[in-house]
């Protein structure tokens, strides 16, 4: 179960769009799955990441790093690729939040092949339930300019039904990872 929902965004002329939906595991194994670090396991369940790699490390929490993506909407929207500035932060409830926001970096410029789309304050939170230690909620905050020349109403489609089917992919790879 999840819920979408958006609103235009105030940093750019599209959408900020917001899941939220609860997950049956522990906040521990939802961050396992969608922690952004490389060699992560976000490359192997969630459908809209193609590679992820980090850049430059700037301290145990901040990173730069490059994400790409496949084509998407029978190959109506080609590879993408995002280039942002990453923070990881665990608070003394349990919550983890991985937060990021696109960032031009010298070790990363634009790649043939790759239509570069650009991610504005964006995030993803695993909060405890409280009283029970196998249950997540998971608040996600997408607002990204794909780039290119896509038609808005492709833009308006496709994103909904990507973050629906981002939160069903994550409840199997929690399942798989449990298992």
């Amino acid at each position: 179960e999840v819920a979408v929902s958006w609103r235009p965004s105030t940093e750019f002329a599209g959408n900020l769009y917001k899941g939220e939906g609860i997950l049956a595991a522990s906040p521990r194994r939802v961050w396992e799955c969608i922690k952004p670090v490389a060699g992560g396991l976000r490359t192997k369940w969630d459908q809209n990441v193609k590679d992820f790699e980090v850049i430059e490390t700037i301290s145990d929490t901040v990173s730069v790093c490059r994400t790409t993506t496949p084509s998407a909407c029978m190959r109506i929207i080609s590879p993408r690729e995002f280039v942002d500035v990453v923070v990881m932060k665990q608070y003394e409830d349990g919550t983890m939040v991985s937060a990021a926001t696109n960032v031009e970096h010298p070790l990363c410029p634009p790649q043939p092949n790759f239509v570069r789309g650009f991610n504005y304050p964006c995030g993803c939170f695993c909060i405890p339930v409280p009283g029970e230690p196998d249950r997540t909620e998971l608040l996600t905050f997408f607002q990204t300019d794909l780039g290119g020349y896509l038609p808005q109403t492709v833009v308006d489609s496709f994103f909904p039904s990507s973050i629906s089917g981002f939160y069903s992919n994550l409840t199997k790879a929690v399942k798989a990872l449990k298992a």
